[in-house]
């Protein structure tokens, strides 16, 4: 899995920085295997040089499926491994899903419910209500 990280000029993506989003995202997205081929982040700060707001640094993670359509996720915080981790978190739980949605050992095919009669007359008896063919209506009031 190949990790690159993309970052503005207000925003911390130095080799540490780099280092930090490689173990975190192999560690988080190492169970999906060879189906993740790529993760991109991008780091912004969102108020320039300025540090009047409180949740200024903003990430992006793309992943690259093979087969499959990309996954970006985005998260807001006050810094850049906040920034990371929230929208790490964030693509672990979608990029499971996007898999799950495409693997056909998770369509589950419900069985049919057996007709009257394949069940015998007397399922069709019981299921039909009371005598008549008419079903009580019961109201309080």
């Amino acid at each position: 899995m190949q990790i690159l990280l993309h970052a503005d000029s207000h925003t911390d993506g130095g080799d540490l920085m780099a280092e930090h989003l490689t173990t975190i995202v192999e560690d988080a997205m190492g169970r999906f295997g060879e189906r993740v081929t790529r993760v991109e982040a991008h780091l912004s700060d969102v108020n320039g040089r300025s540090k009047l707001g409180g949740n200024d640094i903003h990430c992006t993670l793309e992943a690259r499926l093979v087969g499959l359509d990309n996954v970006v996720t985005k998260e807001h915080a006050g810094n850049a491994h906040r920034a990371i981790e929230g929208a790490l978190r964030k693509l672990k739980r979608a990029v499971g899903a996007e898999i799950a949605k495409h693997d056909p050992r998770s369509q589950r095919v419900r069985p049919a419910a057996p007709s009257s009669s394949e069940a015998g007359d007397d399922s069709a008896a019981r299921s039909a209500g009371p005598a008549g063919g008419a079903t009580p209506i019961l109201s309080r009031i």
